[in-house]
């Protein structure tokens, strides 16, 4: 096959690659965080102490996949300037602390024994929706 074939079946190729390639995921909404918190909440009230490991992997990776969302914020903090960027990294602070209270609550889940299996399920669901509203009232002050 000639360079100049070869050129215009490799253009074709990418442009079916390209046409066949999903959608880039839609930007994530503070109404998609507050309906994964519930979700998040309901589901670590489910679960049973004999299901203990899957309810921390599971509280793990809502808490981490909140804290992505943090940083995303507080890289649209760092651009900011003056007043706004000093309430900005506050609001960045207080989900922050918010966070490791939901981390230490999900640590506390993974110690937690039958007795104290109830009592630690809400503490982390509590701290968890806790941070996801802080979270979606920092979302909406960014979008200001």
């Amino acid at each position: 096959m000639c360079p100049r074939a070869l050129a215009k079946a490799f253009v074709v190729t990418i442009g079916l690659l390209a046409a066949s390639a999903p959608p880039a995921p839609a930007q994530t909404t503070s109404k998609d965080v507050t309906q994964k918190a519930s979700e998040t909440g309901q589901a670590i009230r489910d679960y049973t102490v004999e299901k203990k490991d899957e309810a921390v992997a599971h509280a793990k990776k809502a808490t981490a996949d909140l804290e992505a969302k943090i940083k995303e914020l507080e890289a649209q903090a760092a651009k900011q300037t003056g007043e706004i960027k000093a309430r900005s990294q506050a609001q960045i602070k207080d989900l922050k602390a918010k966070r490791a209270k939901a981390s230490q609550k999900a640590t506390e889940l993974g110690r937690a024994t039958k007795a104290s299996w109830e009592r630690a399920k809400e503490g982390f669901a509590d701290a968890y929706r806790d941070l996801a509203s802080a979270y979606d009232k920092a979302a909406a002050e960014f979008k200001k």
